[in-house]
């Protein structure tokens, strides 16, 4: 294994942060099957939700969103789970789909 590819430790933690139920405005869906629309959208939602203070911190979190779906657009990739590893890992925990702690509680 080079280093550039993910050990099994983080593969372990992306397959968790795919399969984690992520609401699309419509549905909850597995944040794998998220259409580049729907990672847009989220991307859109949370540039709205930004603001001072405390919710200063979530136009980071947007701008990893949109991001992911440039680069969902660059790959060709249907939905996140199409992306490659190192693109996913290196995005994966400033998405926030896992919350910081790994709960929301």
């Amino acid at each position: 294994m080079s280093n550039d590819e993910p050990d099994d430790k983080a593969r372990e933690q992306l397959a968790r942060i795919l399969a984690e139920q992520v609401y699309t405005g419509e549905e909850y869906k597995p944040f794998a099957q998220m259409t580049v629309s729907e990672v847009e959208a989220r991307a859109q939602e949370l540039r709205g939700a930004a603001g001072f203070g405390p919710t200063q911190r979530v136009a980071s979190v947007a701008a990893v969103w949109e991001g992911l779906a440039q680069a969902m657009r660059r790959e060709g990739s249907a939905t996140v789970g199409d992306l490659d590893e190192k693109t996913l890992l290196s995005r994966a925990d400033r998405l926030w789909v896992v919350p910081p702690g790994g709960s929301f509680l």
